[in-house]
Parts: C-alpha cells; sequence; structure tokens
C-alpha cells in the first residue's frame, strides 16, 4: 500500500490546491447567499443545486492543467456519465459535500479535493466557505486555516477525561445502531454536523469520534480522510478494521468509523 507521506513528483504546490478550493469555495457561497432553493433530484435521489456544478466546473479543469493526464473522479460528472476509468493516481472531487445541508441553510457544506495512489487518499483539501475556514494534509502535516490567518498546524487530541465529543449526521443521530455502539463508550457530548466537517474537526482536535452506519461515496471521505491520517488520527472499515479503501467498485463506502487518538 502507498505510504500516504509519498507524494508524486509532479505533483503541484498544496498551496495552489487550497486556492483553488477556497475560490471554488467562493463560487459555493455566492450562489447560497442568493439561494432561491432551486435543487433537482439525481438519479440516486440525492439533491444537486446550480452550485455543485458551478463547483466542479471550475476545479475539474484547473486539476487537469496542474497535472496533465490525472484523472479526475469528480461527483456531478459521475452522476451524469458515471464513474471515468481511472489510473494509479487520480484526482476525486466533491464540489459541494453536505447539499442537503446547503438546502438546510445551516453553512455545514464543504469543497473536498483529494489525490488517491494506490488506492490511499495522499493529499485532501477540506473547504467550509460558510465558515471562511480550510483544512489541508500533504506529506504527512495537516493544516487549517480560519480567514486570512496565519495556517496552524493541527493533530488530534486524546480523549478528555471528561468524556469524548461524538459526532453523527443529522439522517443517523436517533438510529439505535449509534446508541449500542455508545454504550460502553465515556461520552461527554454529541453534537449533530453536517459534511466532512465531522472528519477534520476530529482531525483539529475538537472532537474524537464519528460512527457512520449509512452508506456514503468515496468523494465524501477522501480529503479528510488524507486530514485525520496526517493528523494522527484514522478512518476504518469497521467490518474488516483496516483503513477505509479507495477506488472500490462503484466508489461507495458501506460505513466507517472516524477516530482520534486512542478513541476506540
Amino acid at each position: 500500500m502507498t505510504d500516504r507521506q509519498a507524494l508524486p513528483p509532479d505533483l503541484p504546490p498544496i498551496e495552489a490546491l487550497v486556492d483553488l478550493a477556497r475560490r471554488a469555495g467562493q463560487v459555493v457561497l455566492e450562489i447560497y447567499n442568493g439561494f432561491d432553493g432551486a435543487s433537482i433530484r439525481k438519479q440516486d435521489g440525492s439533491p444537486v443545486t446550480a452550485a455543485d456544478h458551478a463547483a466542479e466546473a471550475l476545479i475539474v479543469p484547473e486539476l487537469r492543467a496542474l497535472m496533465p493526464g490525472v484523472p479526475v473522479v469528480a461527483e456531478e460528472q459521475c452522476a451524469a456519465q458515471g464513474v471515468p476509468p481511472t489510473a494509479k493516481c487520480f484526482w476525486l472531487v466533491d464540489p459541494v459535500d453536505g447539499t442537503k445541508e446547503f438546502l438546510r441553510r445551516n453553512g455545514e457544506f464543504t469543497v473536498n479535493i483529494a489525490l488517491v495512489v494506490d488506492g490511499v487518499p495522499v493529499l485532501g483539501v477540506v473547504e467550509a466557505p460558510a465558515f471562511d475556514r480550510r483544512f489541508w494534509a500533504a506529506g504527512g502535516e495537516a493544516w487549517q486555516q480560519q480567514g486570512d490567518a496565519a495556517p496552524q498546524r493541527i493533530a488530534v487530541r486524546p480523549p478528555p477525561e471528561g468524556g469524548m465529543v461524538v459526532l453523527t449526521s443529522r439522517s443517523h443521530r436517533d438510529d439505535p445502531r449509534l446508541d449500542a455502539a455508545l454504550a460502553d463508550r465515556h461520552v461527554a457530548e454529541r453534537r449533530v454536523l453536517g459534511s466532512s466537517l465531522k472528519i477534520v474537526l476530529i482531525a483539529a482536535g475538537e472532537a474524537d469520534l464519528y460512527l457512520r452506519f449509512g452508506p456514503t461515496m468515496e468523494w465524501d471521505t477522501a480529503a479528510a480522510d488524507a486530514v485525520l491520517h496526517a493528523a494522527g488520527g484514522r478512518i476504518d472499515d469497521p467490518l474488516t478494521g483496516h483503513p477505509l479503501a479507495y477506488a472500490k467498485p462503484g466508489f461507495a463506502n458501506a460505513g466507517f468509523i472516524a477516530r482520534g487518538a486512542a478513541a476506540a
């Protein structure tokens, strides 16, 4: 398996990718601020808005220009045309992760860009435009930035003595499987949150555990996975106990456990 710190030699500077995600986030935010509520349903029943398409239209050609010949797998393109052929190295993009949160107007949506090599996310950028906050990782280091402040290194935390902060999605907050999984854990708080923000907040040491029981797609998790791993955490397949794999058939995740330091 690929070493997550081993980046392709022709990789553009991480700053260029952070800037790309930030610009895509600004496009999303402009549409969000003037949003008229219009959305349509894709074949899988999930919603899509003009913001998803506009952000993807910015990101995909720029990634192709930055690394010519490297395939780009992007959510809306896949929804319309199917998953394109991939290679050992490819980009994985979710232009708006948390479209339901976008529609709820709570700001809990992100722009996700990841580079996957041999089934492993080796680089990730997660932009949270409504909060003017971003997270990224490459070469084994994880960072965050608030607004235009200086970037700061981030790392997971040991579970606090007072108990863990457990994050959950709105669709699973009342899931009895969550109650069963947390029955023997010391939990101080359960917090509901949307999109890949749940994963990167664990990376930033602001939460400890996220149990996902329902399906997601690989573009939902790859960028945040890279950030969490570089920060000292991990995302595992609960069935195998192994790190979540990428480039699976259909690019679907059955479920996962995202955790910080020693959060069993």
